[in-house]
């Protein structure tokens, strides 16, 4: 998941073998997210679900990796940094909106639709595994390519983790397992969240300081 902090590294352009199909590749995969994005937004306010809400913001961190992973390869690291910026408020605003929502629901909140939550999550899953598959059968042999099966990996926790809180609300009749499921969620977005922004201040305060000691000297 995105609220793990993973960022789907970049190579250099210079060092990728076949960059248009790279390019297409990414494509592909920032529009997939951004897509589900959408899908799950609607089916969780539809639905009443927080957990699918709480994933949501996972399918839009991982889409905006994939927009700044296309930009980069034509950018300097600066531009990366900004939009980690982004990303950290989005997902840091996100978490806190979603723990809100948790905590008013616990009082005054409705029982969401099991059926719903589960199918979603579970189209969720094909979309992360497809994503994952595409990246994985054009980085062969590539460094980076750790980095983005443990991001796959991590989503697909995360789909599990709504389809099994499916499970629990269908089984209990109660919202309990979306309220904890969702909190878990974001939580781990706002720690998400906090870390991407140290990283991407700390590389903002690198790059200015090269620009500096190059106006120096």
């Amino acid at each position: 998941m995105s609220a793990h902090c993973c960022d789907h590294e970049t190579p250099k352009a210079e060092a990728i073998v076949n960059l248009p199909r790279y390019r297409k590749i990414l494509w592909i995969a920032l529009i997939v997210n951004a897509a589900m994005f959408l899908i799950e937004i609607g089916a969780g306010v539809q639905a009443g679900s927080l957990s699918l809400l709480a994933d949501a913001v996972d399918f839009a961190g991982d889409a905006l990796n994939y927009a700044v992973s296309l930009a980069v390869l034509a950018s300097a690291l600066a531009w990366r940094a900004r939009a980690a910026m982004l990303k950290a408020v989005s997902m840091m605003g996100f978490g806190l909106y979603v723990l809100g929502a948790a905590v008013w629901s616990v009082w005054h909140g409705g029982v969401p639709q099991a059926v719903t939550m589960g199918a979603v999550a579970l189209l969720a899953l094909a979309a992360n595994v497809a994503v994952a598959w595409m990246l994985f059968a054009f980085r062969e042999g590539d460094a980076n390519m750790r980095s983005v099966w443990l991001c796959s990996r991590n989503d697909a926790i995360g789909n599990v983790a709504v389809f099994m809180a499916a499970l629990g609300v269908f089984g209990t009749g109660s919202a309990w397992p979306d309220l904890l499921v969702a909190s878990l969620m974001a939580a781990l977005a706002l720690h998400g969240g906090w870390t991407v922004m140290r990283q991407a201040r700390g590389e903002l305060g690198n790059d200015s300081a090269k620009d500096h000691h190059g106006h120096v000297h």
